[in-house]
């Protein structure tokens, strides 16, 4: 499972999805959390509904984490496959507790 989480300092889930200009990514698989990659997204940062260039980025993620997200952008994730989570907190606790829940919900 691949999650994405908007961060602007790799610490943190502290970015709208709208306004998420980086995302740091990682993977789940055997029980195992690794770094993947820190991808940057090209939005202007003044304007707003731009949740469509963050899915795109994030087209090969099962999950994105951040603090907020609109209701069109929702709906296109769930067209794309990608669940929306909404959390702020640190990245390593945002991570722990989905893991937690999606394993719980899956035993």
């Amino acid at each position: 499972m691949r999650i994405a989480l908007a961060s602007n300092d790799g610490i943190n889930v502290n970015l709208h999805l709208g306004k998420a200009h980086s995302l740091y990514i990682y993977d789940y698989e055997n029980q195992k959390i690794t770094f993947h990659d820190h991808r940057q997204v090209e939005i202007d940062k003044n304007s707003k509904h731009q949740g469509s260039q963050v899915l795109e980025a994030c087209k090969d993620c099962n999950v994105i984490i951040c603090v907020q997200y609109g209701f069109k952008t929702k709906i296109k994730a769930e067209d794309l496959g990608i669940t929306l989570v909404m959390d702020e907190c640190t990245i390593k606790e945002a991570l722990k507790k989905y893991i937690q829940h999606y394993n719980f919900m899956n035993n």
